[in-house]
């Protein structure tokens, strides 16, 4: 099964190591701890609506373009069979890894037990383009 929380730490993760920040920088910025921003980002722990926004503003990003992504991720996920669904022992003990992609999303999910699965999703970099 997809936990949200890790999908969510995933898509924070992917932007602030795309804008080559660290934890400290983005945590100070956010004014959350160094330690709770690490777990938010390794799906370990559930970041409220309000501090959510507060780590989207310290990364210049809007709340809902970081909902969108995982919308789009946990969307593709979906169309992947089996992967929000438990899985018997004998499927459990494949390790059953699948890939999706979209454009410019990619979703591989690991299914590590019958409650368990490592989703790992990829996003090409958007053009940026400004009008004059």
């Amino acid at each position: 099964m997809v936990l949200l929380r890790r999908v969510i730490g995933d898509a924070l993760r992917a932007r602030r190591q795309g804008q080559h920040r660290t934890l400290r920088e983005v945590s100070t910025a956010a004014n959350v701890s160094l330690g709770y921003l690490s777990e938010i980002e390794r799906g370990q722990k559930e970041a409220s609506s309000e501090l959510l926004a507060a780590i989207c503003e310290a990364l210049g990003a809007r709340l809902s373009e970081l909902l969108g992504e995982v919308s789009d991720t946990l969307s593709l996920a979906e169309e992947m069979d089996g992967v929000l669904v438990p899985v018997d022992e004998k499927t459990a003990d494949d390790a059953l890894r699948k890939v999706a992609r979209e454009s410019d999303v990619a979703v591989s999910v690991r299914q590590d037990s019958p409650l368990k699965a490592t989703l790992h999703a990829t996003r090409k970099p958007r053009e940026v383009v400004y009008a004059a």
